[in-house]
């Protein structure tokens, strides 16, 4: 399905010049673009792959001469990933699940499906689950007995939804996320070495056979509107009270929220990151790739940690960090570069060493 370049400028809220009825039906790289494509040369940067590819027409960085590019039209925008934001939203066609309850999908009598649902084959909805209108449910997705999903849910083939869930409006889920599984929490009938480590930071008085009881798991999880998780993630319920998830959070593939945990609004967890268990973020918080939260500590708004940090006590708010433990990013960069000196400090110093013991033995 085609677009116009005036209906593609008229929705980013752009200009545009040229030839404003010219259809394209889908965006490409500059050096590949075809002639029904919109080439996407944000920055001056690219302007040389238009020369390359075939386009007409191409969203450009604003002033950009379009006639001495070769094209016939142009969209000019002044922030070219927030552009991108909005043309694919456009151009995305979304997944194809038709409006209709599937023959083959499970739906307990007593769940309330909102209007214009559409829902896959083999899903299953439990007992007394509440699904919003416009929710699309894809294939092979289980919603267990309670949970509560708002309207315009996404919820894509393989996720798996806990019992008593609360999710709000507009929630995008990926494949294979599982959200409200128990929570990994364990004790042992005496103190355990872990907890006699934790006071005496690494002595132990005695090592003796441990057997593990299991806490389960009684609260669960609820989440704010605009949320995203990402596929293959998993949020684990409370023990007691929910595992909370604020409003417009966006959560990476292959993320670890542990019980308890408490998240802000606006967050941005990336991929491989783990949050253990009753830890708190504030808002706005951004975690990148790999990084670890340990358990029961606060992170404050805004503050942003580098891939791989490992955040072992409480951050500031505003702080931005780095490192393993994490420290204040200039700090990180600093320790970075002292590292990548020790090889030619230790050979300075064994040349020293060197020079001393045979000053002593010519002595």
């Amino acid at each position: 399905m085609g677009h116009t370049i005036r209906e593609i400028a008229t929705a980013l809220g752009a200009e545009a010049d040229g030839n404003l009825d010219l259809v394209v039906t889908h965006a490409a790289e500059p050096a590949t673009a075809g002639t029904e494509a919109l080439a996407l040369a944000m920055d001056p940067r690219y302007a040389e792959g238009l020369a390359k590819g075939e386009a007409r027409a191409a969203m450009l960085w604003q002033g950009a001469d379009w006639r001495e590019l070769g094209l016939e039209a142009a969209i000019f925008v002044p922030r070219g990933r927030l552009a991108m934001a909005g043309l694919s939203r456009i151009l995305d066609p979304g997944p194809l699940i038709a409006k209709v309850v599937h023959p083959m999908a499970l739906v307990d009598p007593t769940a309330e499906i909102g209007e214009d649902a559409a829902i896959g084959p083999f899903v299953t909805i439990g007992p007394h689950v509440r699904i919003g209108p416009n929710a699309r449910i894809a294939s092979h997705v289980s919603i267990a007995e309670g949970a509560e999903i708002g309207a315009d849910a996404l919820i894509l083939q393989g996720a798996r939804i806990g019992a008593r869930v609360r999710i709000g409006d507009r929630f995008i889920c990926q494949p294979g996320a599982v959200i409200g599984a128990d929570g990994f929490s364990f004790v042992t009938p005496e103190k355990s070495g872990v907890e006699e480590i934790r006071e005496t930071l690494g002595e132990r008085a005695e090592i003796r056979q441990q057997s593990w009881v299991r806490i389960h798991s009684l609260g669960s999880v609820r989440m704010g509107d605009d949320v995203e998780i990402g596929a293959n993630s998993t949020i684990d319920r409370g023990t007691i009270r929910d595992t909370v998830v604020g409003n417009g959070t966006k959560i990476d593939n292959l993320v670890q929220i542990g019980h308890n945990v408490q998240i802000g609004d606006d967050c941005l967890i990336c991929g491989q990151a783990g949050v253990a268990g009753s830890a708190r973020i504030g808002n706005r918080v951004v975690l990148g790739g790999k990084v670890g939260v340990s358990d029961n500590i606060f992170v404050g708004d805004d503050v942003i940690a580098g891939g791989s940090t490992r955040i072992r006590t409480n951050a500031p708010a505003g702080r931005v960090i780095l490192g393993d433990p994490a420290v204040k990013m200039e700090t990180a960069i600093e320790i970075q570069k002292a590292m990548r000196r020790l090889p030619r400090l230790a050979a300075t110093v064994a040349e020293l060493q060197k020079a001393v013991s045979l000053k002593r033995q010519s002595d």
